[in-house]
C-alpha cells in the first residue's frame, strides 16, 4: 500500500514554512494521542504517522530530499542512507521531541528540582482605619503570628551536630525517571519532595522544619492620603523560608471606615448638610465641620435650594506621595418644617395667600405646562 504524503498527514501545503509545520504537528499530535482517543484501535497508528512526517519535514535537509525523491528519499542507499530513516535512533529522536511537547500536552510543566531552602510564604494582614488616621497618618503596632526562623538549627532543620545528607533515592537530582518507548515520565522524588537532600536526624524544636510559629509585633507607618484599599509591603517580614530559606513579605491590606459626616471620592470630601427653609429662603450662614477638626463658615445665598453645592477648596483629604489636596463640597438639603404650632400654620397659610407665581417660579411654571397639556388633550 503507498504510504501517504507527509504534507497531507500535517494538513499543510508544500509550501508551508517551519513555524507552520511545527504548529500542525502539535494539533495532529493532540488529536490523535492513544491517551486522548480512548478506545481508538486506529489512534496509536495515526500518531506514529504524525511524528514520522514531523521528522521529515523539520529538518531541512530532509524536507529537500522528500520534495525531490518522495518516500524514496529515506530507503537504504538514498540521500544518505540508513542516516535518514527511521531506524535504531527513531525512539531517542522521538523521546527529546515529546519532552518538548510532554507539558503543553497534559498542561503541565516538567517538574523542577526544588530547592532545598525554599522561600518563606507571603502573608497578608487586614488593618481598618479612621478617615481621620488616613487624613494625618499614622503609625500603629500590629501583632502578627508566623513562622520565624528556628533557633535551635538555624533554620537547616537538623538537630544541632548534624547536617542534611544527599537524597540516596534520587541521588539528590530532586526527581525520577521512568521510560517506555520514547516516552519518558518524571516525576518528583517521593524521598526528599524533591529538595535533593533529607534530613537523618531532625532537631526537635522544629521536628525538621526550620522554623516554629510565633507571634511578632511589628511597627507600620500609614502614610498621609491612603485610600480605601491601600496595599503596603513590608518586604522580609513574612514567613521564615524552609530550611534556612529567604523569608516571604507581608502585605498590610487598609480598609476605611465610615465616618459620621463625610463621603469620600478620591481626594474631595462630600457634606450633606440640612438647613431651616427659612436659611434657604432669606439667606444666611452656616458653620460646617472640616477633616483636619476645625470649622468652616458657609454662606448661604438667599433662595437657595436642595442640592446647592459649595466648594472649599483645599480642605479635603491629602493625595498620597503628592503635595496636593482635595476640596471639601458642603451640599445642603432644605428641611421641610414639622411638628407645627397653631402660629406657625396660621403664618404659613398667610404667607401661601400672598404668594404668587414668582415666590415659587419652578413649581408655578411646572404646573402651568400641565395644565396646557390636559387642555391640548381636550381639544
Amino acid at each position: 500500500m503507498a504510504k501517504q504524503c507527509y504534507y497531507d498527514i500535517l494538513g499543510v501545503s508544500r509550501s508551508a514554512g517551519d513555524s507552520e509545520i511545527k504548529t500542525a504537528f502539535r494539533r495532529k499530535a493532540k488529536e490523535c494521542h492513544p491517551d486522548r482517543c480512548n478506545g481508538d484501535p486506529d489512534a496509536e497508528t495515526r500518531f506514529k504517522q504524525v511524528n514520522e512526517a514531523y521528522e521529515a519535514l523539520k529538518d531541512p535537509q530532509r524536507r529537500a530530499a522528500y520534495d525531490r525523491f518522495g518516500h524514496a528519499a529515506f530507503d537504504t542507499g538514498m540521500a544518505g542512507g540508513p542516516g535518514y530513516g527511521f531506524g535504531s535512533d527513531f525512539s531517542a529522536s522521538m523521546s527529546a521531541m515529546f519532552d518538548d511537547l510532554f507539558g503543553e500536552f497534559m498542561n503541565q510543566r516538567r517538574p523542577r528540582q526544588r530547592s532545598a531552602r525554599e522561600r518563606g510564604a507571603d502573608l497578608r494582614y487586614n488593618m481598618e482605619i479612621e478617615l481621620a488616621e488616613a487624613y494625618n497618618g499614622k503609625a500603629a503596632q500590629i501583632r502578627v503570628p508566623t513562622s520565624v526562623t528556628c533557633e535551635s538549627c538555624t533554620g537547616s532543620g537538623a538537630k544541632s551536630g548534624t547536617s542534611p545528607t544527599t537524597c540516596r533515592t534520587c541521588g539528590g537530582g530532586g526527581k525520577l525517571r521512568a521510560s517506555q518507548g520514547f516516552f519518558t515520565i518524571e516525576r518528583t522524588c517521593h524521598a526528599c519532595q524533591g529538595r535533593g537532600e533529607v534530613i537523618e536526624t531532625p532537631c526537635p524544636s522544629c521536628n525538621g522544619a526550620g522554623r516554629v510559629v510565633r507571634e511578632r509585633t511589628l511597627s507600620v507607618t500609614i502614610p498621609v492620603g491612603v485610600e480605601d484599599g491601600t496595599r503596603i509591603r513590608l518586604a522580609g517580614e513574612g514567613e521564615a523560608g524552609v530550611r534556612g530559606g529567604p523569608p516571604g513579605d507581608l502585605y498590610i491590606f487598609l480598609s476605611i471606615k465610615p465616618h459620621e459626616f463625610f463621603q469620600r471620592d478620591g481626594a474631595d470630601l462630600f457634606c450633606r448638610v440640612p438647613i431651616a427653609m427659612t436659611t434657604a429662603a432669606l439667606g444666611g450662614q452656616i458653620e460646617v465641620p472640616t477633616i483636619d477638626g476645625g470649622r468652616s463658615r458657609v454662606k448661604i445665598p438667599e433662595g437657595s435650594e436642595s442640592g446647592k453645592q459649595f466648594r472649599l477648596k483645599t480642605k479635603g483629604m491629602p493625595v498620597l506621595r503628592s503635595k496636593q489636596q482635595g476640596d471639601l463640597y458642603i451640599q445642603v438639603e432644605v428641611e421641610t418644617p414639622k411638628n407645627l404650632s397653631p402660629k406657625q400654620r396660621e403664618l404659613l397659610k398667610s404667607f401661601e395667600e400672598a404668594s404668587n407665581s414668582n415666590t415659587s417660579p419652578a413649581s408655578s411654571g411646572f404646573f402651568a405646562r400641565v395644565k396646557e397639556f390636559f387642555d391640548g388633550i381636550g381639544e
